[in-house]
Parts: C-alpha cells; sequence; structure tokens
C-alpha cells in the first residue's frame, strides 16, 4: 500500500477486531526483519512491522509448548494456571482474554493447533467457533473436528487449511460485532514436512554448525547427556539425519537439510500472514484489526549440542513479535520497540487496547504505552524464565533462570542428580558459549542475581530454591527443594 492511500490519523474504533497468529516452535531470528535471518525471507511478516510495531526483545516465561499457550491466554506464569507440561488439561475456569472480550459482546474464534490436552479436541471456553485436532496434527492428512463435530480429514497441507478455515470464519462476520480470532499454525514444528512448492528451497544454501554446537566442556554435565537422545544433535530425532554423527559429512548434510526443512515451512506459514492481511484489506476491516503475530517460543537449531526447546538459552525463549494496529502507531510511522516483553504481556494488553482492565490474576502488563513511544521508566529490566522437568521427556531438569539486558544466570534446583549452574554476560558473548560461573571476578554477580532470582519468584507465587551460596556457586550445586 503506497503512503498516499494511507489516512494521516486512521479512525480507531473503540473495540477493535483482532487476528492473533501463533507459530509453534519459531525462533525470534526466523524472521527477516531480524538481520539473523540469513537466507529466510518473510515479507508479509515484515509487512506487519514494517506497519505496525516490532518488539526486538520477547521472551516466553516457559519454552514448552502448552504452558506458553495457557500464558498467552491467561497471563499468568506456568505455575499460577497449572499448565506445567504437555499433557496438562486447559482448566476451564481460567479467565483469558478470549473469554473477557466475550463478556463485552466479542464474537471469537480458534483456529488451528491448539494443545493443551493431548487427546482433547472439544470446543473450549472462550471460542464460539472451534476448529482443531488431536495433538500436534500432521502436514498433511490430519483428522480435524468443527465446534465439536465427526472428525474428518480435511485434504491438503496443514498451514494451507488453518489459513482456509480461518478466511472463512472471518468472511462470515455479518453483523457488525467486533471479533477475535486465534490461528494456531503447526508450523514450524517437528517433523518439518514442508509445502510441495518449496520442498526445494534453500537447496543451494550452505548452513554450518552454530558455534556453541560443541564447544561443551564448561557446561554442566546433562548437555552431554543429552547429546545421543532425541533432543540432542546425535541423535534420530529427524529422519533425514539418518542418526549420523556431528561433524561427518553425512551428519553435515543431514543437519543442513533439517535447517532448510524449518525454514521452507516457514515461508508457507509468511503466504498465510499475506492472505490475512489481503482479506482484511479487501474488506477494508485492515485498519480496524489489532493484528498480532508471534510464537509459543524459540527453538535451539544445534545450539550447545540440542535440537529442542525447554532450556533458558536464547534461541529457545526468544521469540518473533510484530503487530500491526494503527490505534499503536499510524502505519506510516513504524516504530521498534527494545524492552523486554513477554508471553504473559499479551493477555493484559490486548484487554487495555480494547479498553478493557487486566484480571486480577494476571502477572503481565500492558505494553500498549511502550508501544505507542510513550516512556517508561517502571518497566521490567529482567524477567524469570521457569521450566518444570517432565518425567515423559527426562533430557532436561528443572530450570529457573533470571535474565537481564546484559547478563544470563541459570540453575537447576530439585534436579534428580546435581547440575552445575550457568552464568553468561550476553553483552559480550550473546551465543552464550562461555560461561562464567567459575569465574572467582564474577562472584558478586552471581550473588547479586541470585538473590534477585529468589525475590522475583517470591513475587511471582513460586518458592525460591534454598540453594546455599556459599556451597554450590562455581561447583556443581546441591539438590534443593522447590514448591
Amino acid at each position: 500500500m503506497g503512503a498516499c492511500a494511507r489516512k494521516a490519523t486512521p479512525v480507531v474504533p473503540a473495540h477493535p477486531n483482532i487476528v492473533f497468529v501463533l507459530t509453534d516452535d519459531q525462533r525470534w531470528d526466523a524472521i527477516s526483519l531480524n538481520p539473523k535471518s540469513g537466507p529466510l525471507k518473510t515479507p508479509n511478516i515484515d509487512r506487519l512491522g514494517h506497519e505496525g510495531v516490532y518488539f526486538r526483545n520477547a521472551f516466553a516465561t516457559t519454552a514448552l509448548c502448552s504452558p506458553s499457550r495457557a500464558t498467552i491466554q491467561t497471563g499468568e506464569y506456568a505455575h499460577i494456571h497449572g499448565v506445567t507440561n504437555n499433557f496438562t488439561e486447559f482448566p476451564d475456569d481460567a479467565e483469558t482474554w478470549p473469554r473477557d472480550l466475550q463478556k463485552i459482546g466479542y464474537e471469537t474464534a480458534y483456529v488451528g493447533k491448539y494443545h493443551m490436552g493431548e487427546d482433547n479436541d472439544a470446543p473450549r471456553p472462550g471460542f464460539d467457533y472451534f476448529a482443531t485436532h488431536r495433538g500436534q496434527g500432521d502436514y498433511y492428512g490430519t483428522e480435524w473436528r468443527i465446534n465439536g463435530g465427526e472428525r474428518h480429514v480435511i485434504p491438503g497441507y496443514y498451514t494451507t487449511i488453518v489459513t482456509d478455515l480461518a478466511e472463512q470464519w472471518i468472511r462470515g462476520r455479518t453483523d457488525g460485532k467486533p471479533w477475535a480470532i486465534m490461528i494456531g499454525h503447526k508450523a514450524p514444528h517437528s517433523f518439518y514436512v514442508p509445502e510441495d512448492k518449496y520442498k526445494n528451497a534453500f537447496a543451494d544454501v550452505h548452513i554450518p554448525y552454530p558455534p556453541s554446537a560443541f564447544m561443551l566442556d564448561d557446561k554442566p554435565e546433562w548437555y552431554k547427556e543429552r547429546l545421543p537422545t532425541w533432543h540432542g544433535i546425535y541423535g534420530p530425532l529427524f529422519t533425514y539425519r539418518k542418526n549420523f554423527p556431528d561433524r561427518s559429512p553425512e551428519g553435515v548434510a543431514a543437519f543442513e537439510e533439517m535447517i532448510r526443512s524449518y525454514w521452507r515451512t516457514i515461508l508457507s506459514v509468511d503466504d498465510s500472514v499475506g492472505r490475512i492481511y489481503a482479506l482484511l484489506q479487501q474488506q477494508g476491516q485492515l485498519d480496524n484489526t489489532i493484528f498480532v503475530f508471534t510464537s509459543d517460543h524459540g527453538l535451539l537449531d544445534g545450539e550447545h549440542g540440542m535440537v529442542d526447546k525447554r532450556t533458558a538459552h536464547e534461541p529457545t525463549i526468544r521469540v518473533p513479535l510484530v503487530v500491526r494496529y494503527p490505534g499503536l502507531t499510524p502505519p506510516s510511522q513504524p516504530r521498534v520497540v527494545d524492552q523486554m516483553v513477554l508471553t504473559t504481556d499479551f493477555a493484559p494488553s490486548i484487554l487495555d487496547m480494547v479498553g478493557l482492565p487486566a484480571g486480577p490474576k494476571m502477572q503481565g502488563r500492558s505494553w500498549k504505552g511502550i508501544a505507542q513511544g510513550h516512556p517508561d521508566p517502571t518497566w521490567r529490566t529482567s524477567y524469570v524464565y521457569m521450566y518444570n522437568y517432565e518425567k515423559q521427556f527426562p533430557y532436561t531438569p528443572n530450570v529457573r533462570a533470571l535474565r537481564t539486558s546484559e547478563w544470563k544466570y541459570i540453575r537447576y534446583p530439585n534436579s534428580p542428580k546435581p547440575h552445575m549452574a550457568e552464568l553468561y554476560h550476553l553483552t559480550d558473548d550473546p551465543d552464550e558459549i562461555i560461561n562464567l560461573i567459575n569465574d572467582p571476578r564474577y562472584r558478586y554477580r552471581v550473588e547479586q542475581m541470585h538473590a534477585e532470582l529468589d525475590q522475583q519468584l517470591i513475587a511471582l507465587g513460586a518458592w525460591p530454591d534454598k540453594m546455599p551460596l556459599d556451597e554450590g556457586i562455581g561447583q556443581e550445586l546441591p539438590e534443593e527443594s522447590i514448591r
């Protein structure tokens, strides 16, 4: 859209429509607004940022699918809403921003991967229209269930089907009520199956292992123990890796194909965003709609010898986030926000943009003000990351981390065996290669961050780890109790 076609001052409705696009396992650098995206180009996602707000520092509070999705709807950490793993049902009585929107007259819909309750594809509270499936779904051949009806396979590629269903529902809004739709993509979750038209994309791109892939000497022992599991780069998680090891020619070729296929699935997601954008534009609803694009969490693509999420590393905890809405900033005046925003912030932010207060249990903050360019000296300068051990996936211990704009401190409470803590200076070491936990020069820094992590855990309603500083720092840490 040319500048001459834009309104200088768009009319912002009291209750704008909402399109909330949620991908699965998409890294923060897997959109081309991010300079680290490499050959992956996402022009339609980028357009939302070029005409809206790009949040460069958006983070998940738990890098696991179901807990993060519950947090996005409720604005609560996992220990509050109760979905702490991928097998727990989302509580029917939870306050969510879709339910709050229903109370003021919104029509609401969810289309795509819901993934809270592994085998439950029944309609969920908060949504007038509900089209989903059991479990992860498949890129081809997913058995869909719409509004609790009979299950049936819809032919075609998953990303296209989700977009078709979303378009059909949006086109059906004719009574003038405001509406909100969440679109849950399977992509780019493994196993990566690209759409036919993209199956050869990036075929000539050389993709080296990340710098940290084999630099594990100063890392906790569980990093190395994880290598041959299906969450490590020696393991057989992806069929095109054929269980080839590390730096052999076969292993390098298989690693490259894994990353290429990951990118290929995102190309289809970008097409989907372009289709929804075009539909809103065609209907004259584009400037009346809050258009959000984000992911539930990121993913390790070989960093630290891993191919998974769950950990507190930068590739897993960071998410892409762009929001197009003239009520935040006119399309001719895009904005980049550098403040740290969290998955807990979605619920209070969306409610704020439609004129509703945050719910009493919501632990996030509305970023409406900072997205509009208003300074906020009280905005967070650090945040707590939490992950709870899963017996079904025993390759990652409990994780508690504190991240600031410059530093990250990680510890592993109540693990089956002791695990060494970690400290990284992100400013000088963004790839988290050098663990400073044993360096005596940073003893005071560790003590400070250890204490702040405890304080924030208390404030969040999570019991602090009882780790004696005079016994554990710089060594393998003793087991402690947490609630």
